[in-house]
């Protein structure tokens, strides 16, 4: 396998465990502000603090319970570039 091939792989790689950890985060974020937006709609209150507070404190929520298994999943694959190198 030539350099660049190595290179594309390598890049190709680093962004699946970065999606692989990341999407989560944002899919849970997605959930919640579908959610308050269906709340707003229904009660007519459109207040901008209700849709990113919960918003926020529920991703940060997750990312605490998510640390571990992140975590790990970044332990793994820099060990295994480590050991590309």
């Amino acid at each position: 396998m030539g350099l660049e091939a190595s290179s594309l792989a390598l890049i190709r790689d680093t962004l699946m465990v970065v999606l692989r950890v990341a999407a989560p985060l944002l899919g849970f974020g997605m959930v919640i502000g579908l959610l308050i937006s269906l709340v707003q709609s229904v009660t007519s209150i459109q207040d901008q603090t209700l849709t990113f507070v919960p918003k926020i404190l529920g991703v940060i929520v997750l990312a605490i319970v998510l640390l571990p298994w992140a975590i790990g999943t970044l332990m793994a694959f820099t060990t295994e570039m480590f050991q590309l190198f």
